[in-house]
């Protein structure tokens, strides 16, 4: 599926039709796209870091297009764990920190709250971790 992600100042930072589409329960699908498809002259690193149970440690990426500055919008993993391998380096990003973002040529809504980076599409039904109520799920 194409996808064109994001966007920051009107300049699209990806676009790409290999992502890979990850599932999590209780959450809507993140796309992690390679990165020879992103615009890497817009991301600097984050001092930023996280470490998801399944996935490993995440290093955060800013994005900086002109005077536009999204802060720790995307997220990607080094060395993941076993099972996630085939998205090393791979950068997924939050689309409620960016001006917007499309998969399948639909504009995404962001996941609830401001912890996970879900792509809520018209075909994505919840709920969803991140809405109140839902962190001890």
């Amino acid at each position: 599926m194409a996808s064109s992600l994001p966007k920051v100042n009107g300049e699209l930072i990806a676009q790409s039709r290999r992502c890979y589409r990850v599932l999590e329960t209780s959450h809507p699908p993140t796309y992690y796209i390679p990165p020879t498809d992103v615009r890497l002259q817009y991301l600097r690193p984050s001092s930023r870091t996280s470490f998801c149970e399944f996935k490993g440690a995440a290093c955060y990426w800013t994005v900086q297009v002109g005077s536009q500055t999204a802060v720790d919008a995307a997220w990607s993993y080094p060395d993941p764990s076993p099972a996630f391998l085939p998205i090393r380096d791979y950068l997924a990003f939050y689309p409620g920190r960016v001006q917007e973002c499309r998969v399948g040529g639909e504009r995404v809504r962001p996941q609830p709250g401001d912890f996970y980076g879900g792509w809520i599409t018209s075909k994505v039904v919840g709920p969803f971790k991140g809405e109140p109520g839902s962190w001890n799920w």
